[in-house]
């Protein structure tokens, strides 16, 4: 009875989530930038207990002794993990879970679901939002974290005021990319 009542509603949600937007592309409303950069935040809170599960597991798993041995591995560990953290979620419903608390979808230009590789693609294309400033602080010598987190705060807040110079006030990787950010709600 009610077991199968909840299967039925997670199921009709989960279908309405991975098909593709009934609205024509053209009525299909951008989230705003405040909203987009609040689930940005969002994610980032998130994020810390992904990247701490896996850095627990591959200290573990390479017998790891202290911080500094092997911190390049460790970096491409968790590049690798949240590749294929951001290109599941984006893949298999258009929203991580931040981007479901503030109802954004990433879909195709047209409206259709991501597909696995342009996830990926647009992973890849993201870390537009942190080189130029981690460059800037490697090019400046800044180890200070202080220095370095003002920088990146700058540089991430530039990045997505950009934005607004988009026709459709889309980010500019997901216009490289194919893809774009909507407002959706499921279903009542």
């Amino acid at each position: 009875g009610r077991r199968d009542a909840c299967t039925a509603q997670r199921q009709a949600a989960q279908d309405a989530m991975t098909a593709a937007p009934a609205q024509p592309v053209d009525v299909l409303e951008t989230p705003g930038l405040v909203r987009r950069l609040a689930a940005f935040a969002y994610e980032g809170v998130l994020l810390f207990g992904v990247v701490m599960i896996a850095g627990y597991l591959y200290s573990s798993l390479t017998q790891q002794r202290h911080a500094l041995q092997g911190q390049t591995g460790l970096q491409a560990f968790l590049f690798v993990v949240l590749a294929i953290y951001f290109s599941w979620f984006w893949s298999h419903g258009g929203q991580t879970v931040a981007m479901r608390a503030w109802h954004i979808r990433l879909v195709a230009h047209d409206g259709k679901p991501v597909t696995q590789a342009r996830a990926l693609v647009r992973y890849l294309a993201c870390w537009i939002w942190f080189v130029p400033a981690l460059a800037s602080a490697a090019l400046a010598g800044l180890h200070s974290a202080a220095q370095i987190f003002v920088l990146m705060s700058v540089g991430v807040v530039t990045y997505a005021l950009l934005a607004l110079a988009h026709p459709e006030r889309q980010f500019w990787h997901d216009a490289l990319c194919g893809t774009r950010l909507i407002t959706w709600r499921p279903p009542a």
